[in-house]
């Protein structure tokens, strides 16, 4: 009797893992394998996106503004919105369908663990199938209570100067008061060339609140945490947009969110993963990283 594709890829990652022992594991930035007969061209295909994933982007782009993204930051300062460890968050986020994904309409849980089996099956360090099996937990924003999936979900860009043309769909930034303030519409608007990423105010969503909800309870890596912050941000890591406000210390969070991404995006497309199989196997990574309780 032929086995179940969930059950091989279990058995594979289980096998790749007794290799890795054996030989030591891959660096975190080598550069990924497991996509290798993937058809990439099938990915973040927006022009040919449903109206569902074009409605959302019009509302985000025109609901993101400076004004908002202060006020939201102040907000989740003064709050803490739950108690409970990674695996709960994980069960709790299932419930949400992603508007903003055109290439998939997978529960949350099961792109959190094809992510992270991927990345695992190409032996990389435990801290990185960790950041793949977190890197979405932000959603959670959307079930305590945010005001749409606009502050969720969807590619992540800068606040505060002008909107770049390399964004999804830019022409919908027309409809955010933003683009037409006297410095918010400039090309350094409110910032100094070169400042830094760590500087500069990104689109209030996932990203961004997982960030800072694990940079201080978690006892993950920078690297990581770049992983975690800036994955969505995709007009900077794919198409190379606001460069101008980058530093050289940006370099390093660049390499980590590029070697992440493939891991992220194309892993979408796996076979479907049983997560009481390998429940175990990430709860023993969860017990290194993380503390058995986080405040969200």
């Amino acid at each position: 009797m032929i086995p179940p594709p969930a059950q091989c890829l279990e058995e594979v990652c289980d096998a790749i893992d007794e290799v890795n022992k054996l030989k030591g594991t891959p660096s975190w930035d080598d550069a990924s394998t497991f996509d290798a007969d993937k058809d990439k061209t099938k990915f973040r295909q927006y022009e040919d996106a449903c109206d569902r994933v074009k409605s959302f982007y019009r509302e985000q782009h025109e609901k993101q503004t400076v004004e908002f993204n202060i006020n939201v930051r102040a907000a989740f300062k003064k709050t803490v919105r739950a108690r409970m460890g990674i695996w709960e968050a994980m069960e709790l986020l299932n419930t949400l369908v992603d508007e903003s994904d055109p290439d998939t309409s997978v529960s949350q849980i099961e792109h959190l663990l094809q992510t992270a089996e991927a990345i695992r099956r190409d032996g990389k360090p435990e801290w990185m199938q960790v950041a793949g099996l977190v890197h979405d937990l932000g959603k959670l924003l959307h079930i305590f209570g945010s005001e749409g999936q606009w502050d969720v979900v969807g590619d992540t860009f800068v606040v505060g100067c002008r909107f770049s043309d390399k964004n999804i769909y830019p022409d919908t930034f027309k409809g955010n008061p933003d683009h037409y303030d006297p410095v918010y519409s400039t090309e350094y608007g409110v910032y100094a060339p070169h400042c830094g990423l760590e500087n500069v105010m990104l689109s209030w969503g996932h990203d961004e609140y997982l960030y800072n909800v694990l940079k201080n309870q978690s006892s993950l890596p920078e690297d990581a945490l770049y992983m975690i912050r800036y994955h969505s941000f995709y007009p900077w890591h794919r198409e190379e947009a606001y460069m101008h406000l980058t530093n050289a210390n940006d370099q390093r969070a660049l390499e980590a969110v590029r070697a992440f991404n493939p891991y992220d995006l194309y892993s979408k497309s796996d076979d479907p993963i049983d997560p009481e199989k390998v429940k175990p196997y990430y709860q023993g990574l969860i017990a290194k990283f993380f503390p058995e309780i986080i405040e969200w």
